[in-house]
């Protein structure tokens, strides 16, 4: 009998950016994630398969990155991506030799080699990443979630219909892709409210009175997701640890404003990260959601940049790139060094980091988890949830990390390694709670969505919520006669408002990341679906698709080309009110 279950959890999103950029923000940060990520996750689950272990890992994957990896613009662009880190290196090579810098010169060769092999995997697998993920379900060694559509930041969207729509979104797609229901989801940001009269933090349309809304819970329930993931302070109170401080300043800045404000919850030493719970915030009776919580312990070794395994000085330097061409040569040296002072990349002595730190991670959960299992009696679950982005595309060896880390709890007799589904099934919760509105973020609330540098973009969120559900409602009332025009631009309003709502542009506006992009694109989503909506107004009134309107509408298709599956119903009603 094990004492006690391991499960490692990657959260894989991207926002929209086909036909949206390329560098230095738009479709280059798709096949960065896809080259350094995505790509390696596949070929480490490889490597330990034909080894005969069996990983037993979770990811989810968000319906609009699931829409981009399986769209054929992506999979031409990634391979002339590859194509050309190649071509950069060899150049990199030829000016390291002339001036006779060997370790450079190493480094390249092992950029050559990096994207070389993962140019060759890209194509055994006939550009299918997605088609790849699948058949390692299918086969039991992976368990994928879903999250909602297109990332949007769920306790702050003002209607409904708007979190139904994600959600149902998220089950439709995940069928598409994936041929069965997706069990779990991970909610954005790790963002959860549940039902209470809520007042809008801006007015729409001049007043913030208070209304019911309903728990995102419930929403989950309703379309048979059985699980979703929480940050432990949710759970236990206490000081919620943010995932994303340490690696933005802006962020370090901006929380400086909140943290006087921020009264932790008094810690209830009743509750365990090492236990699975319910969660239901409805009256009806309504079947609660099970509930995995973050660990706080290890949580802290991967994500901190500062303290973290990633801040070692021996490590591949995220920031610092050798132009033209973008590849990485230099090592982290010191969490506090300038790209100036950064030193040459060492790639043998970076590699001899991992048996040690890979080490340490698996011993502490093995140290969680037997103690646990001493003091208690029960086999708890230790949940390390993660982007996934963080292992490759951020931390380069991350993926080697990843692969041993599970390779030493396969190994262990003691603890097993488990899917969130598998869990939840064997230990068959019935215990169930109420947990507090909240995120992952620091501090545990909304405020990296929503300051005084973001709050422009819930004024045109809330203004576009309300119109898309008047449309949808003029559908729904009229659907046996309605003109297929006109339903056909409402459905493209309706993706403009998913790509409108992604929780993706507050965040690159407070982190200053990719300010600029992130409110161009809101002001692109806002522009495309008001012109979109007095479009189907002037059918509506029947007055006709002029050529202009007609050609407005077929750019914005082809432009934001996803969820062909999208449904104008759920827009228009919640499917069972508060």
């Amino acid at each position: 009998m094990a004492k006690g279950y391991f499960a490692f959890v990657l959260h894989n999103h991207l926002p929209y950016v086909l036909a949206h950029g390329r560098w230095p923000h738009g479709m280059d940060w798709l096949s960065e994630a896809a080259g350094e990520t995505y790509m390696q996750l596949i070929r480490i689950m490889h490597e330990m398969i034909v080894r005969e272990y069996h990983p037993k890992l979770t990811i989810d994957i968000s319906p609009v990155l699931c829409e981009q990896l399986a769209d054929e613009t992506f999979k031409d662009e990634f391979t002339t991506y590859l194509s050309t880190k190649i071509e950069a290196a060899r150049r990199d090579m030829a000016e390291f030799e002339k001036y006779k810098q060997p370790n450079m010169l190493s480094n390249a060769r092992m950029w050559v080699d990096f994207y070389s092999k993962t140019l060759a995997a890209f194509r055994a697998i006939n550009k299918d990443i997605i088609g790849q993920l699948k058949r390692l379900q299918d086969e039991g060694y992976l368990e994928i979630m879903t999250c909602a559509a297109t990332h949007g930041y769920m306790p702050l969207l003002s209607r409904d219909e708007t979190v139904q729509a994600q959600v149902k979104m998220a089950v439709k797609n995940y069928r598409k892709h994936f041929g069965r229901k997706p069990r779990g989801i991970w909610l954005p940001e790790c963002a959860y409210r549940p039902r209470y009269p809520w007042s809008p933090p801006i007015p729409i349309d001049g007043t913030d009175e208070a209304y019911q809304r309903k728990g995102d819970d419930e929403f989950l329930s309703e379309n048979d997701i059985d699980f979703f993931i929480i940050d432990s302070h949710l759970l236990k109170g206490g000081r919620s640890i943010g995932v994303y401080l340490d690696r933005f300043e802006a962020l370090k800045r901006l929380w400086g404003q909140f943290e006087k404000e921020y009264k932790p919850r008094q810690e209830d030493a009743a509750k365990t990260p090492r236990e699975v719970y319910l969660v239901s915030s409805a009256v009806e009776g309504k079947k609660p959601t099970a509930i995995f919580s973050r660990d706080p312990e290890t949580g802290l070794l991967v994500w901190s940049g500062e303290h973290g395994y990633p801040g070692d000085g021996n490590y591949l330097d995220f920031h610092k790139k050798r132009f033209p061409g973008g590849n990485r040569y230099w090592a982290v040296t010191s969490a506090k060094s300038d790209l100036a002072d950064k030193v040459e990349y060492h790639a043998e002595t970076a590699m001899s980091r991992l048996p040690e730190n890979s080490d340490h991670f698996a011993g502490t959960v093995h140290e969680i988890l037997t103690g646990y299992h001493t003091e208690s009696g029960r086999a708890g679950i230790l949940m390390a949830p993660y982007d996934a982005e963080l292992f490759g595309h951020w931390w380069f060896e991350g993926p080697i990390f990843l692969q041993e880390v599970i390779k030493r709890i396969h190994d262990n007799p003691e603890i097993d390694l488990t899917f969130l589904s598998e869990h939840l099934d064997r230990v068959q919760p019935t215990e169930v709670i109420s947990i507090p509105e909240g995120s992952w973020g620091e501090g545990g609330h909304h405020y990296i969505w929503l300051n005084q540098e973001n709050e422009w973009t819930w004024k045109h969120i809330y203004e576009a919520e309300k119109k898309m559900s008047e449309l949808a409602r003029h559908y729904e009332a009229n659907k046996d006669s309605i003109d297929g025009d006109l339903v056909e631009v409402m459905k493209q309003a309706a993706r403009e408002l998913m790509l409108l709502v992604a929780s993706d542009w507050q965040f690159l506006i407070s982190t200053w990341a990719a300010r600029d992009y992130a409110e161009l694109r809101m002001s692109e989503h806002y522009g495309d679906f008001k012109r979109l909506a007095e479009i189907a107004e002037k059918l509506m009134r029947r007055e006709g698709f002029s050529d202009g309107d007609r050609e407005f509408y077929s750019d914005c298709r082809q432009r934001d080309a996803l969820f062909d599956e999208i449904e104008l119903e759920w827009f228009a009603r919640v499917e069972y009110p508060a």
